[in-house]
């Protein structure tokens, strides 16, 4: 079974803790990304998705400002060497989109949805062969 940095999406777009969450949404816009971990140097202190930003637009507050740490949530994380398989069955008992792949020096990567998408396509068509 493949490890998960096979297929993990590498070296994610972060943003500081003391970020607002309006930089948070405007990266995420601009890249075309759904999630975002949130670090303080090397350190993973959470995750944001674009529900979390839709859902504080929806009150009607100005994204920017609130801190990007007052909307984030913590992160489910797993090690570059994990096997995909593994990955897959957390990713489902969690019911979580994505998880935060750790490495040596912090954040190495992220696994979402689409990646396992991409992973199980190129698993099926190898097994085609």
């Amino acid at each position: 079974m493949p490890a998960i940095s096979r297929y993990m999406t590498r070296e994610p777009y972060t943003v500081p803790s003391t970020s607002t969450a309006a930089v948070a949404h405007t990266m995420m816009q601009t890249h075309l990304v759904r999630h975002m971990p949130i670090v303080d140097g090397d350190k993973l202190v959470g995750l944001v998705g674009d529900a979390e930003l839709d859902a504080v637009g929806k009150t009607g507050v100005d994204l920017g400002q609130v801190g990007v740490a007052r909307v984030m949530t913590k992160p489910v994380t797993v090690w570059g060497h994990a096997q995909l398989d593994e990955v897959a069955d957390l990713m489902a008992e969690k019911k979580c989109d994505c998880v935060v792949v750790l490495g040596g020096h912090g954040v190495q990567g992220i696994f979402t949805a689409t990646d396992a998408l991409r992973a199980l396509s190129d698993l099926l068509q190898r097994a085609a062969g």
